[in-house]
């Protein structure tokens, strides 16, 4: 019996070859750049978790007030994130990614002088508030440039400069505090919040000169190009059909409190590793901000791979349900190994950070796949509110997790019994995808 291999037809080769290579161009030009922002934004709210190895005892402060100081940065982005996407809508990215991380590294810079609790409790809003659009503004900035089945692998390598950052923060934080403590008077910590909110700054200005807002506006594009851009946007939401796209209908659909309840219920157990790793390291045996730095920074590489390779497998098998579910159940599920680990103790530290690692690397690799559907059920104006939405209200769980564990490590004296909890609901993430996404027809698979 004999086979015959179908021809490609030559025009749709030409395009498919015409479309990676302006596609290679673009994501040279956008990712790498809008990945340093990130790095930034994350070191410059995360810091804070390096810095409570000596800030706690030189403040006086107790493990509840380094918990709700952590986690009502999250009330400051809660409030401020939609309004910074709508007006990112109407006055471009580049105008409002400028603003937010110049505002964010000047407060940054501003906690070197806290010596109470309420400064504090102020500058830590001030952050998420200042800081609350880049994230859903990113998100949506790139779906002006990306058509859906190049998002995830897009969204995945965005994301995972908050990985990255990790990597350097970890090291980088514990030098910081171990070699600049005492120079010109001030602690180590003090230090860390200076020399990590300058870059930002500066980054802010540079973001105005290089950014461009839209594909028709790329002067760094030939005209070719750009209608192989626009061509591929086109075909991608004609393929999509209808979707949403009133704004004042997002409160009353169901789908958009479904994807807030599972992204809640993944940035409770993403904030809560977040903002712990460096006190679940100290627990375990390593003493030394540097030491509790390069651990930190192995574990945050591996979340990096993890969240690049599930995004962009993701794309390639065009399925998004099953490659979040997996990934947060991974997550949960090691997470609650990780707390059994710490409630039994005796074994080696090594076991103990290998089943963190896992549970850093199937939380983070969930997040670029789920970026994927709320575009699958808007557009226009309800998808730039719409993230925003998902967004700004899943992210309450920033402020509530991190402050829950810190009122049940002091009461019991122990990490353990906050990580039970936040396990189960991240395994809850899995199963409302699983339970309530449907899979939608051709490329709106979900």
């Amino acid at each position: 019996m004999s086979t015959t291999k179908q021809a490609v037809p030559a025009f749709v080769a030409t395009v498919t070859d015409a479309e990676n290579h302006v596609y290679r161009k673009v994501s040279w030009r956008l990712l790498p750049f809008l990945g340093v922002l990130w790095v930034l934004a994350w070191l410059d709210r995360v810091n804070i978790g390096f810095a409570k190895l000596q800030m706690l005892d030189a403040l006086h402060f107790s493990e509840a007030v380094y918990g709700l100081g952590a986690g009502i940065f999250f009330l400051g982005y809660f409030l401020f994130e939609v309004p910074s996407n709508v007006l990112l809508q109407k006055i471009g990215a580049k105008k409002t990614i400028m603003r937010i991380t110049i505002c964010w590294g000047v407060i940054c810079m501003l906690q070197t002088f806290v010596t109470t609790p309420t400064q504090f409790y102020v500058l830590r809003f001030l952050l998420g508030a200042f800081e609350a659009g880049f994230y859903p503004g990113v998100i949506l900035y790139l779906t002006f440039w990306y058509p859906s089945k190049r998002r995830a692998k897009a969204f995945g390598t965005f994301m995972s400069a908050s990985a990255i950052a990790g990597v350097l923060g970890g090291p980088l934080a514990g030098w910081i505090m171990t070699s600049m403590g005492g120079f010109h008077g001030l602690h180590g910590w003090q230090w860390l919040f200076v020399l990590e909110g300058i870059p930002s700054v500066l980054a802010g200005l540079f973001a105005w000169l290089y950014m461009t807002d839209k594909p028709e506006q790329a002067n760094w594009l030939s005209a070719d190009e750009k209608r192989v851009l626009q061509s591929a946007l086109a075909n991608d939401s004609a393929s999509l059909g209808e979707r949403g796209s009133d704004w004042r209908s997002l409160f009353a659909n169901p789908k958009v409190w479904l994807l807030i309840a599972i992204f809640f219920c993944l940035l409770c157990a993403n904030s809560t590793l977040t903002f712990w790793i460096p006190t679940i390291v100290k627990e375990v045996g390593f003493a030394t901000p540097m030491a509790v730095g390069w651990v930190a920074a192995l574990a945050y590489l591996c979340g990096a791979i993890g969240m690049i390779a599930n995004g962009a497998h993701s794309d390639k098998r065009n399925e998004v349900r099953w490659h979040f579910s997996a990934a947060a159940f991974a997550g949960g599920t090691a997470m609650a190994v990780l707390a059994v680990m710490l409630s039994v103790g005796g074994l080696t530290p090594a076991l103990t950070v290998l089943a963190m690692t896992v549970a850093l690397v199937g939380t983070m690799s969930a997040i670029p796949v789920f970026w994927q559907l709320p575009n699958r059920f808007l557009t226009g104006t309800a998808a730039a509110v719409g993230v925003a939405l998902i967004n700004s209200v899943s992210n309450l769980a920033g402020f509530g997790a991190p402050y829950l564990m810190g009122v049940i490590k002091n009461a019991t004296g122990k990490v353990a019994p906050g990580l039970y909890l936040v396990a189960a609901i991240e395994i809850l993430a899995g199963v409302l995808v699983l339970v309530g996404i449907r899979q939608l027809k051709q490329s709106r698979e979900a």
